[in-house]
């Protein structure tokens, strides 16, 4: 005999196609991107990748050394001096606030 009250079947959670997730990483290396995120049917997928800056670089006051994102703008931080940048003080996709050190230069 079988349960008229028997469960229904649990919700069915959408999988993540690993095809999808190869070609979101081939868009990234072959655009030069750093991140990209796709949202479809309840399913939001991000795919990035860390960038790392040599350590030793140099810079003439002015140049555009990172760019950060604020209400979807993208804002240029331009050098404040010329000098060897000697550390990154913050990782990419970090948060940051008006005035903090992002990298310092010698």
């Amino acid at each position: 005999m079988s349960n008229p009250k028997a469960p229904a079947d649990p919700v069915e959670t959408p999988s993540i196609d690993a095809r999808l997730v190869r070609k979101l990483a081939d868009i990234l290396k072959d655009t030069g991107l750093s991140e990209i995120e796709v949202e479809h049917a309840g399913l939001k997928i991000r795919v990035a990748r860390e960038l790392t800056v040599a350590a030793a670089q140099t810079t003439y006051a002015g140049q555009t050394l990172l760019i950060v994102e604020a209400m979807k703008t993208m804002n240029p931080i331009s050098a404040p001096k010329a000098g060897k940048i000697v550390e990154i003080l913050v990782a990419d996709a970090q948060p940051v606030e008006f005035g903090e050190p992002l990298v310092v230069i010698e």
